[in-house]
């Protein structure tokens, strides 16, 4: 991939904007090529390539911002896009809270994230891929169709100037192979997927393991039965686990915060989780999905817990929701390049417990969730209604598949009964070990 020379061109936009009347001003980039095959029963069925760069320029007059963004970088475009931003910003509604990070709050280092492969995959590769995934799921029996296979590569470069002397840019590349198998016949049809995503190709999974995994996961499933309505714990499998964290995550939120419609508004500082839950953040972490040196305000990134033995740390802070908290702003902001920063964290894992997953319900009756569908969580209460499916556990053994339920509870309640297992792995930028609630509403037939 190349890219134009990014930071000067940025820097001389920031340059411009100043000299034609903005107080301050910030300017990114984001450019991407991306590579996608996409297979079924044996037949090529997409093949794309694409590649794109956007550029978004923010000024500011006094309290008041604009941003516009553009993909044209011809020197009369980037004039006009000085022009028409300044313009913006004359009448825009003053904005107490916005505004760019002084020099004193910039990162000025910025750590070696091992974040490139410098190795391209031609399209031979890629399609080998999704044939050695869709051909180990096609021939495993019970199999009967198959709803595809793909793979991909992508390569992404992204820089920020601002006019506090801000300079940074960050590379990555990433690697994917995905496969969805079908079992059974008829009405009595179930399909299940595995998939795998790395930055580099000697991380990303076998794709004969990810042919077999989506094919045994989709002969799990067949012959699934309902259920009754029941009190019961749910054991949540690591690949729907991280979702109860996500919801954390968006009720730490500085904005959900300084508006007040946090369900977690009142809880820094207290405990939110079980003592057995310590989320942590490594945006650091080399070869991570998500990390990064900086964040999009040219503040540094660094490691910590958000929770740690239950207890909430931190909120998750830009600039802007720092100021409206009287807060120091914790180096959490993200952004495209037609919109202000809002809060995002970087690689987040969930510790491992000291239990085996089977050992999370040992000798009891339980659900155990594999899927979840609609979204059906109230920020600002907790509430929590999702529907789910998966398999039945009784006696502490799994009995046999289960669909069309549905799991409810409140995030708050929930969130004190959580106990992790030590099946914990690194691949998806947000990892959590399986996960046991007790006490949830299974509503059934």
């Amino acid at each position: 991939m190349t890219t134009p020379p990014t930071l000067d061109l940025l820097s001389d936009l920031v340059a411009k904007a100043r000299a034609a009347g903005a107080d301050s001003a910030d300017a990114v980039m984001h450019h991407g090529v991306s590579v996608s095959v996409e297979r079924r029963l044996g037949r090529i069925e997409k093949l794309e390539r694409s590649e794109g760069q956007d550029l978004g320029l923010r000024v500011f007059i006094g309290q008041r911002q604009a941003i516009v963004s553009s993909s044209d970088l011809r020197p009369d475009a980037l004039a006009a896009m000085v022009e028409r931003a300044l313009a913006m910003a004359r009448l825009a509604p003053e904005d107490p809270f916005c505004g760019i990070a002084g020099a004193e709050l910039l990162a000025r280092s910025f750590p070696n994230l091992d974040s490139v492969d410098p190795n391209e995959p031609d399209i031979e590769l890629l399609l080998a891929r999704t044939a050695a995934a869709e051909d180990t799921a096609m021939g495993i029996a019970g199999i009967t169709n198959s709803d595809g296979a793909s793979a991909g590569w992508g390569s992404g470069y992204s820089a920020l100037v601002t006019s506090a002397g801000f300079a940074g840019e960050n590379r990555s590349t990433w690697h994917s192979i995905a496969m969805t198998a079908v079992a059974g016949t008829g009405t009595g049809m179930e399909r299940d997927y595995d998939y795998s995503s790395a930055l580099h190709a000697e991380d990303l999974d076998d794709p004969v393991r990810i042919g077999r995994s989506a094919a045994e996961r989709a002969l799990r499933r067949l012959n699934p039965r309902k259920l009754e309505t029941a009190k019961v714990p749910v054991i949540f499998d690591p690949r729907v686990a991280g979702g109860l964290i996500s919801h954390a995550l968006g009720a730490i939120s500085g904005p959900s915060i300084a508006r007040g419609t946090s369900f977690l508004k009142d809880k820094l500082g207290q405990p939110v989780f079980s003592s057995k839950i310590t989320v942590r953040e490594e945006p650091h972490r080399k070869r991570g999905l998500r990390s990064r040196p900086y964040d999009a305000e040219g503040l540094p990134t660094q490691a910590r817990a958000l929770f740690d033995k239950g207890v909430l740390t931190t909120w998750l802070l830009d600039l802007r929701s720092a100021r409206q908290l009287n807060l120091a702003p914790t180096g959490h902001a993200a952004r495209g390049t037609s919109g202000p920063p809002g809060p995002a964290a970087s690689n987040l894992t969930v510790d491992a417990g000291t239990l085996k997953p089977q050992e999370l319900y040992a000798g009891e009756n339980a659900l155990y969730v594999t899927d979840l569908m609609g979204q059906g969580v109230n920020g600002l209460t907790g509430d929590y209604s999702r529907g789910a499916a998966g398999f039945w556990i009784e006696n502490g053994e799994i009995a046999y598949p289960v669909s069309e339920i549905t799991i409810a509870g409140n995030l708050k309640d929930m969130y004190q009964t959580l106990t992790p297992a030590d099946d914990l792995e690194i691949k998806r930028g947000l990892d959590s070990p399986s996960l046991r609630v007790d006490g949830m509403v299974l509503a059934g037939r």
